[in-house]
């Protein structure tokens, strides 16, 4: 049988692919998720087990290996202590009120154009970038504050929405909650470790699809429709700020011309999204691919695609429409015994890494 170390020096390696088929690694990723001081505690009084160890470390290390004994009877006593100690959290949350909160927040910007760190964006665009004291604190009312106030509430926003919708797959009676954080696992659907990933369709890929089919650049279409329309826009504003404007200018024009430029243009993105919908392995492993490199991992994701096919930049909205959301995601967990674990595997690769990786992975597309 493979050992404690086995499994330990897979888990670093990020090499997670065997403890989905397999029960002993099942058990350790468990074992993992209530290795916490006061939980292993509970967990050891309830099934009256005395170990040795006193340090979390080698706790962790004795009782998967107590546990190895009986792997099936093991298996089944975590699953019931997991449960009734998420039971208890979830009493304590109060989704209702926490929705509420959420529908405070009426626009979502961030403030700033950076992919993993508001630290190294600040750092490079203000600290290194001015020699002026005075000129750096002149940037404080025009510009970092925005920025920090954006990442913040953005960052509110999707980590309590993201804990609403966690929650909605782990009260599924298919679903096994992790107790303590796990890097790379979230919950359990059937005994195969998933990590929750919310999004949505993403801009850089939309992009790559239009350059596929021979379409031009977004923004490069808007521009020109934009003159041809003697539509004026802020040439001097930001990319996004230029789009925004040309947008609600042809939506308020609202002539021939301008109509069937924008319907057009959500018809591209609607074609789009149809072939990711019936190829759903193209997209995951684009969004495997194309992670971020400082949050770089290749566990198990379930990616949850969030769309307003009406207005795509509305979509992070949809995080809080639970009623919308709840019955999809049960949907889904209701059928998820009906999939082969086969035919979620994924081979990719990602830059700078020489190893390619195998994962198993599912896109759950919720569209408004």
């Amino acid at each position: 049988m493979k050992n404690f170390e086995y499994w330990n020096k897979l888990f670093q390696s990020q090499k997670l692919e065997e403890f989905s088929q397999d029960k002993t690694g099942i058990l350790w990723l468990k074992v993992k998720s209530i290795v916490r001081k006061e939980i292993i505690k509970k967990f050891l009084a309830i099934n009256k087990i005395e170990i040795k160890e006193t340090s979390l470390a080698k706790q962790f290390v004795e009782l998967f290996n107590l546990l190895c004994i009986n792997i099936t009877n093991s298996n089944y006593k975590l699953d019931e202590f997991i449960k009734t100690e998420y039971n208890k959290q979830i009493d304590d949350f109060d989704t209702k009120q926490m929705v509420s909160e959420l529908y405070l927040l009426k626009s979502f910007k961030w403030g700033g154009d950076y992919q993993n760190s508001l630290d190294k964006y600040l750092v490079n665009n203000y600290v290194k970038n001015h020699k002026s004291y005075n000129v750096l604190i002149s940037k404080f009312d025009t510009e970092i504050n925005v920025v920090v106030q954006g990442y913040v509430l953005n960052s509110w926003y999707n980590h309590w929405s993201s804990i609403i919708i966690e929650n909605i797959f782990k009260s599924h009676h298919a679903v096994l909650p992790t107790v303590g954080l796990i890097k790379g696992v979230d919950f359990f659907i059937n005994n195969i470790p998933f990590d929750l990933k919310v999004t949505y369709m993403p801009e850089e890929f939309l992009k790559l699809k239009r350059k596929e089919k021979g379409l031009p650049i977004e923004i490069t279409y808007l521009k020109k429709k934009a003159k041809e329309a003697n539509l004026y826009f802020n040439k001097n504003a930001s990319q996004t700020d230029i789009y925004y404007e040309i947008i609600e200018k042809m939506k308020d024009r609202n002539d021939d011309f301008c109509l069937k430029v924008l319907n057009d243009l959500k018809n591209e993105k609607l074609e789009i999204l149809k072939e990711a919908q019936l190829n759903p392995k193209i997209l995951a492993k684009w969004l495997y691919e194309n992670q971020g490199e400082m949050r770089f991992g290749s566990e198990n994701r379930l990616f949850l695609v969030l769309i307003d096919t009406e207005n795509f930049t509305d979509s992070w909205k949809l995080k809080r429409n639970i009623d919308l959301l709840k019955p999809k995601i049960i949907k889904y967990l209701d059928n998820f015994k009906n999939i082969k674990i086969e035919d979620l595997k994924l081979n990719f690769e990602f830059k700078d890494k020489p190893q390619k990786f195998t994962t198993f992975t599912d896109i759950i597309f919720i569209l408004k």
